[in-house]
């Protein structure tokens, strides 16, 4: 939600590409963890859509790369939004490696 607020002050023309892009891969890292575990008791399944969430997770801070490049954002809050984004792909990491503490069978 960070992300949505922030991307409201980006340009106009930036209205279908950037803004579009940070905001459609921060919201599907959610919506990928979330379709990870209502498929938990699969581990194939869950391990392939967490590294889905974890893939845009990693979009995401590249689309923030060129909002800093770009100076849609300042240097502050590039580094709160990434310092953000590196924990939240820890967290994936840690269910991928351990599913069983997730519900997943094997």
């Amino acid at each position: 939600m960070e992300i949505f607020q922030v991307s409201k002050s980006f340009p106009k023309e930036e209205k279908f590409s950037l803004t579009d892009q940070i905001r459609r891969s921060s919201r599907s890292v959610c919506a990928c963890i979330a379709e990870s575990y209502r498929k938990r008791a699969y581990t194939a399944h869950f391990k392939s859509k967490l590294s889905d969430a974890d893939m845009e997770n990693s979009e995401t801070s590249v689309w923030l790369d060129f909002a800093l490049a770009c100076e849609y954002i300042s240097n502050e809050q590039y580094q709160t939004l990434i310092k953000q984004s590196g924990e939240v792909g820890k967290l994936i990491n840690y269910m991928i490696l351990n599913p069983k503490k997730f519900g997943s069978k094997n």
